[in-house]
């Protein structure tokens, strides 16, 4: 207990004398935990949506469609109420596929002609207004926001108009932008809005009745296989769509966006590695000291190992849980992006739970082992003297010949040698977000196929998902490399602070110094930026169709020079906030 109390206290010290260290380590790995928390909430949210929804609209097991509207289709439609296993039975349905207007769009729409009185199987959960009426439609949610319709607004189906009664969703059909087709038709990405009028009304529209739709519940739902098999020799050939079969189209705007949320979590995982190593790094020689007093009054190696990691990887679970938090928000943004289900929070699993952590609390280990084994192994002597824990890496030989080099460029050759750590760093979080930016070219180089439900052409929402969450990664990235920029010049300059300060005794001048720092940084993230180019286009790649439209060359080097550019203004102002440090300061 006692030594349990000690770590507490000097995390808690070290976290009010070091509070924008302790900042930056909290929002970057909350960042991280952020983007693989929605992906993970969202691979399974779809189906906990589609589930919730069933429930609330009685939803069918099987919904099946004729392929015309005689007297065989409806014949044959009615004997479904008798088939093996039914339970529950709904319409037949008199359906009409026609088009509907509304401000000033024409679509192809699926009116669907429905009794007032509630279903025993299929009845749409009305989330705006009310029910269908004479002379009232009820559109589906979905399709009702991709055109902007609103209860109380007019619209015309087949020519006839309509007051817009009230908004729904239901699990008989996909969501918008899915539907069904009878006929000769089957299930298609896209084909149709949905809407519902009374039975009458459907009839009373200047156009031909299409087909007929029922809804079934049976006693197993998993059963709906042995069910449409059983009506595979029939005479009139009905179209079954199972429920698996609607949840499963569902998810698939969802589905596209999955990878890269959890490539780009793990991309993040590594940036946000490199910046709590360079933390690490900038607060070494605090951390020896500290260790020195802490064997001098007989702690162990033990003991030592915890106090310096406890702080990261208390933060790392503080940051677990914010991560957590807000990556359930976001995903109830994300989860339904055409608002076709019931409005309910996704649910946070276990196995999302634990799997986040374990990468929090992970990165914070793997930023710190290297420094904490050191700090248990280093001696007390050393420790109180702050001495260095390794000889520095620079050797004389390792330098090219300097003759004609300007000082800056030599400065930053002496740090890169004396800490080439600090370099590799620089290297592979420049190379991730150098991906990342590739990447993104790449999906802005694809034409816009938008849904095509007959005159007029609506929004995709799988691009719109896609490149929203694109987006929303590379802001993360972008600020998360600047950070981790700024960390490593400015832990770079604090263990080459004395040698940086003898340079300027012998005549280097602020700006060389600064310089010195900015080439540091560059020389390393050259490489990086380049590597990030054959990285990023082979992940788009991995994820993209077999007739995707690949970038001009030029716009892939344009990324990267964008990339060297911002490592460059990241690392100016923390070196010449360095470079203007009194000598004598240091020195002393």
């Amino acid at each position: 207990m006692g030594r349990i109390l000690l770590v507490s206290r000097l995390v808690l010290r070290d976290v009010r004398r070091r509070p924008v260290g302790a900042l930056i380590l909290l929002l970057g790995v909350a960042v991280v935990t952020t983007a693989l928390s929605v992906g993970l909430i969202l691979s399974g949210s779809t189906d906990a949506l589609y589930q919730q929804t069933r429930e609330q609209t009685r939803g069918p097991d099987v919904v099946a469609v004729s392929p015309d509207a005689t007297a065989d289709s409806l014949a044959a439609m009615t004997d479904l109420r008798h088939g093996p296993g039914v339970v529950r039975y709904g319409g037949p349905y008199p359906v009409v596929e026609t088009t509907a207007t509304a401000h000033d769009q024409t679509v192809n729409v699926m009116a669907i002609g429905r009794e007032t009185a509630p279903a025993a199987v299929d009845q749409p959960l009305v989330t705006a207004g009310s029910w269908v009426r004479a002379g009232g439609v009820v559109v589906e949610r979905g399709f009702a926001n991709a055109v902007g319709v609103h209860t109380g607004d007019s619209i015309s189906v087949a020519g006839k108009d309509f007051l817009v009664a009230g908004l729904a969703v239901t699990a008989a059909t996909p969501v918008y932008p899915g539907g069904l087709q009878s006929g000769d038709g089957g299930p298609t990405e896209h084909s149709a809005g949905r809407v519902w009028l009374t039975e009458d009304d459907v009839r009373s529209l200047l156009v031909p009745q299409t087909s007929y739709l029922a809804n079934i519940a049976l006693a197993d739902p998993a059963a709906t296989t042995e069910f449409t098999r059983s009506y595979r020799s029939a005479e009139v050939p009905v179209h079954f769509f199972k429920w698996q079969f609607i949840a499963d189209a569902d998810a698939l705007v969802i589905r596209t966006t999955e990878p890269s949320l959890v490539v780009g979590s793990w991309l993040l995982a590594v940036l946000a590695v490199c910046c709590v190593a360079g933390l690490v790094a900038g607060r070494t020689a605090a951390q020896v000291r500290r260790v020195g007093l802490l064997k001098a009054v007989g702690a162990g190696p033990g003991l030592v190992a915890a106090v310096v990691l406890a702080e990261y990887v208390v933060f790392a679970l503080a940051a677990d849980v914010l991560g957590l938090a807000a990556g359930w928000f976001l995903s109830r943004t994300l989860s339904d992006p055409s608002s076709g289900m019931v409005d309910s929070a996704p649910p946070l699993g276990v196995g999302t739970v634990v799997t986040v952590t374990i990468l929090a609390v992970a990165m914070a280990v793997v930023a710190t082992l290297g420094p904490t084994l050191r700090a248990a192994r280093t001696s007390t002597v050393d420790a109180l003297a702050a001495a260095p824990q390794r000889p520095p890496e620079h050797r004389a030989a390792r330098m090219p010949k300097s003759f004609g080099l300007p000082t800056s460029f030599l400065l930053g050759l002496r740090l890169i040698a004396r800490r080439p750590g600090h370099a590799m760093r620089s290297a592979a979080g420049v190379a991730t977000t150098s991906t990342t930016l590739v990447a993104l070219v790449c999906l802005d180089a694809q034409p816009s196929h938008g849904y095509d439900l007959g005159p007029t052409v609506l929004t995709n929402l799988r691009e719109q998902v896609g490149s929203r969450v694109l987006l929303i990664i590379t802001v993360a990235m972008i600020g998360l490399a600047a950070v981790n920029i700024v960390v490593t010049t400015w832990s770079t300059a604090q263990d080459a602070r004395h040698s940086l300060a003898v340079a300027r005794t012998l005549g280097a001048t602020p700006a060389q110094v600064t310089g010195g720092l900015c080439v540091a940084q560059l020389l390393p993230a050259l490489p990086g930026a380049l590597l990030g180019i054959p990285v990023g286009l082979a992940l788009f790649g991995l994820f993209s169709a077999d007739n995707a439209v690949w970038p001009a060359p030029v716009w892939l080097f344009v990324a990267a020079l964008g990339t060297l550019a911002g490592v460059a203004a990241c690392t100016a102002i923390p070196a010449r906030l360095e470079a203007r440090r009194p000598v004598a300061d240091v020195l002393v």
